[in-house]
């Protein structure tokens, strides 16, 4: 027995043989065994807090699935497994696991009601898509809502429990649409605090194969409805023929086929393999006209059909679409669950296989595939890259999705997520291998996408190697959830290696076998890499491996270092002010030789304060907001006092309060998102958003009812990432110019009331965060059409001298989105872009000398480092993700190349 993490209820319990009581359906005799035996299991009220989810039968086998509500209302992530078997109309209990809360006490009353809570979850997808800059999406319509907000709607899903301590009641919204940067399909699962309206969980569902940051959708899948009316009406003879096609690298296939008499064509719906059950279809479609906002809106794209040839031999137009693979492929991927595994298509129900290919984006090239939720949708290619539908590991990968989502249902974020992938990405590598012939101690087995390059290597072509031989837990990469998912494909290796260790050490089959019966009898939603381990050794002692065997299972984890209490052994280069701050979007504020962050309690369940401390680490941290159930986010400090946003289910109030104490002090408030928050004195600068999603830059001063906006109010206008030094106001700003808009970085003397257009060096397509301090003025600049590549740009106060210390173009160019500057450097948050999830591509912390002499990594932590806030010198604090958690750190100096 395996005790649980935050609760009473066991992980799992393995190697009993109990008779069960009660009679009825497999979830009834589960529930009455977790009734019988509340002594070991502490669930009060099985039959009123266990919903059933799903029964599976395999042979005298019967997994019961059952879904935890409290006070009624469903738990994210909390699923218990019982495992039984069923013989002469009796049943015993051989194990069971997952997660059930014991501790969760919070009251399902709702302050915030759905209209308010989908309003702020579509506000904090729109603040994190946009990534620091302007855009000329956030100005307003003759709609009033801006574009970006047009681009994006937001679906009420009810009261979710977060299983956090007590628990945190949330109001759950999926929030879709399309990226109006990007153009990409956009679905957010978002949490929304049912008290205090704050999103304290967002994450993307869409499950991708590669980089390309795309979310995921709910469409409605097309079951080529015509074609199976006609093929019922056949009655038991299936009417789907056999046809051909040649695939990318030249083989010849066979291809299951249905003659379309409407069309006259033959088409790509293959009836053999469902006809003896569901009669459902595996379905190719041609969607190469089709762009991927619309491919995973929502809906199923308008118009578009089953790939077609006049005869049953596809030729050369299907090949290039990446038709024939794609078919082909999904063919291979049910033959395997359905002969290896017994499954019957990836629900184990037969439901419809749908594949688009040849997406675009933007009308141009998408290197990227996913499953939707519903179907597989495959990009394009460009001219490197073929359709990803050419290769057997994307798809199977894709398909496995379906499978997981149907079976242990792994959350898609964070080390659950990255379960999720390791699982598709070892299946979907053995479909392919197995096909292949490829002995698995070739170098090249344990690659992932290796053939889809048109000139590249193999090896320099795949996404990622199962085989590498190095990733370890000692790689783990920490990381929000904001990046990756919280790190679902930056992580997925360490446990897949160990799984791909497992298959090359006692053999496909059994290694295969073991794996799904950990999927889909043992594991369950919020699973990590410590669970899965004992999944997977609990599934092995169940298939009964002979103890040789059992010693490579576990041989496998522990040379990747999953073992118990892994994440200990992670290291950093920092000095930690604040550990577990447990906190989402909120930034980092430093000023006056002090620092100011939000944080909640150890596990997370309680609404977010704003604390303050000593950037020399010295003394305690003080509390500085009050205990009023609100969140308290975004703070800035000048060492004298710190103001701060506190959300409520009302509006949003900025809040100041001395560091030496007194009372906090209410200086404005709004119904809509407030950020930016600087602290000089008795000036306090905002950047606030309008009812219809604009931007402004405003400030106040002691006595003031209203903030100045700099730009004026004006719909027309906007402005953005504020700094403050001095008096004066540095902020972004977008602006019209006859018929088109313009970008500029301007201060404000507050003093003075004049301001000043810094010089560019180029023309703005796009302007980030600003900085400034007693003689400089620092901001972010797009002037190139590339892969986001940013200058960071300097500029006399006056406007003149402007020069990049780093610049758009050219080797060591970065990809900054976030700035903070001191009176002696300047320091950047950069995040490249790539077709690889690796450590040198997440998030990084640059700083640059003031007058441009050096330029250096300020840690060499391995894992996500954000919010960075400038605290004097070169002393730099921000949040760090390297221990998996995220903790307040600091350093007072650059590290150095890290090289």
């Amino acid at each position: 027995m395996i005790p649980g993490k935050g609760t009473a209820t066991p992980a799992l319990v393995d190697g009993i043989r109990e008779a069960v009581k009660a009679t009825g359906s497999a979830a009834d005799a589960a529930r009455g065994h977790l009734a019988e035996k509340e002594g070991r299991y502490r669930i009060a009220a099985p039959a009123r807090d266990l919903k059933p989810v799903r029964t599976v039968n395999s042979g005298a086998g019967e997994t019961v699935r059952l879904q935890q509500k409290h006070r009624g209302v469903d738990v994210l992530g909390g699923q218990y497994v019982v495992r039984m078997e069923k013989k002469d109309g009796k049943r015993v209990v051989t194990g069971t696991s997952g997660k059930y809360f014991t501790a969760l006490k919070t009251g399902t009353r709702a302050e915030v009601g759905e209209e308010l809570a989908v309003r702020r979850a579509v506000d904090a997808t729109l603040r994190d898509l946009g990534g620091g800059k302007l855009d000329k999406g956030d100005i307003p319509g003759a709609k009033g809502a801006t574009a970006a907000a047009r681009a994006l709607t937001g679906t009420a899903r009810g009261l979710v429990v977060l299983p956090k301590g007590a628990g945190v009641l949330t109001q759950h919204v999926t929030v879709r649409g399309t990226d109006p940067a990007t153009g990409g399909p956009v679905l957010r699962e978002v949490y929304i605090d049912a008290e205090a309206g704050y999103p304290v969980l967002q994450y993307s569902g869409l499950k991708t194969f590669g980089k390309t940051p795309l979310t995921k959708e709910s469409a409605k899948a097309a079951a080529g409805a015509a074609a199976k009316a006609a093929a019922r009406a056949a009655g038991d003879v299936s009417p789907g023929i056999t046809g051909s096609g040649v695939r990318y690298d030249g083989t010849q296939v066979e291809l299951g086929l249905y003659k379309d008499t409407a069309r006259n064509e033959y088409v790509m719906n293959d009836h053999a393999r469902m006809w003896g059950s569901s009669k459902n279809l595996l379905s190719t479609w041609d969607a190469r006209t089709v762009d991927v906002g619309d491919a995973a809106g929502g809906q199923w794209p308008a118009g578009i059909k089953e790939f077609g040839s006049p005869t049953p031999n596809f030729g050369k137009e299907a090949t290039e679409a990446g038709a024939v693979d794609a078919h082909w492929a999904a063919g291979k991927v049910y033959d395997y669950y359905q002969k290896v595994h017994g499954r019957n298509s990836l629900d184990g129900r037969g439901m419809t296989v749908n594949s688009l290919v040849g997406v675009t984006q933007f009308g141009g090239s998408l290197v990227n595939a996913f499953w939707d939720g519903t179907k597989m949708i495959y990009g394009g290619g460009d001219e490197e890259y073929k359709t990803l539908s050419a290769d057997l590991d994307v798809v199977g990968h894709e398909m496995t999705h379906g499978v997981v989502e149907n079976s242990a249902n792994l959350v898609y974020a964070g080390q659950s997520g990255a379960l999720n992938e390791a699982v598709a990405d070892y299946l979907g590598n053995a479909i392919d291998v197995d096909a292949s012939g490829k002995p698995m101690d070739d170098p090249a087995a344990g690659l992932l996408g290796e053939d889809l390059c048109r000139t590249k290597a193999p090896r320099a072509c795949a996404f990622r190697d199962l085989n590498d031989g190095a990733t370890t837990a000692k790689n783990f990469l920490g990381v929000g959830f904001g990046a990756d998912n919280g790190g679902v494909h930056l992580n997925s290796t360490i446990f897949s290696g160990a799984l791909w260790d497992i298959r090359e050490d006692i053999g496909r089959t059994l290694a295969d076998q073991i794996v799904y019966k950990a999927l889909t009898e043992y594991m369950t939603p919020l699973d990590g890499f410590t669970e899965g381990r004992a999944a997977v050794l609990a599934a092995a002692k169940a298939l009964k491996v002979s103890a040789k065997d059992m010693n490579v299972v576990k041989r496998s984890f522990s040379a990747h270092g999953i073992v118990p209490n892994w994440e200990q052994a992670l290291g950093v280069d920092t000095d930690l002010l604040s550990g577990r701050l447990n906190t989402a979007d909120s930034r980092v504020g430093a000023g006056g030789g002090w620092w100011a962050a939000s944080r909640s309690n150890d596990e997370g369940s309680e609404p977010y304060s704003v604390w303050a401390g000593r950037a020399d680490g010295k003394g305690s941290p003080k509390l500085i907001s009050p205990n009023d159930g609100r969140f308290h986010v975004n703070p800035a400090t000048d060492g004298k006092t710190v103001v701060w946003a506190a959300f409520g289910a009302t509006g949003v109030d900025v809040l100041a309060r001395p560091l030496a104490g007194g009372p906090a002090k209410k200086l404005y408030s709004t119904e809509n998102g407030v950020g930016g928050l600087r602290v000089e004195g008795d000036l306090v600068v905002i950047e606030a958003g309008s009812a219809f999603g604009g931007r402004h830059v405003g400030y106040l001063r002691t006595g003031d009812k209203q903030p100045t906006w700099v730009d004026g109010g004006r719909d027309e206008v906007l402005t953005g990432q504020p700094s403050l030094s001095g008096g004066r106001i540095a902020y972004s700003k977008l602006y019209p110019e006859g018929d088109t808009y313009r970008y500029a970085v301007e201060v404000l003397d507050t003093k003075s009331g004049r301001t000043t257009v810094m010089g560019q060096l180029g023309s703005p397509a796009a302007v980030g965060q600003t900085g400034i301090n007693a003689t400089h003025v620092f901001w972010l600049v797009d002037e190139t059409d590339d892969q986001g590549q940013m200058a960071v740009r300097r500029a006399n106060l006056d406007g003149t001298g402007a020069v990049d210390l780093s610049k758009e173009k050219g080797e060591g160019a970065l990809h900054p989105y976030d700035l903070t500057a001191s009176e002696t450097a300047v320091t950047v948050a950069s995040q490249a872009p790539d077709t690889e999830y690796r450590n040198e591509t997440m998030s990084k912390l640059w700083q640059f000398a003031a007058d441009g002499s050096s330029r250096a990594r300020v840690s060499c932590n391995r894992g996500e480092q954000a919010a960075p806030a400038a605290a004097g010198g070169k002393q730099v604090i921000w949040i760090d993700g390297t221990t998996g958690y995220t903790d307040l750190v600091t350093r007072t100096r650059p590290a150095g190349s890290c090289g």
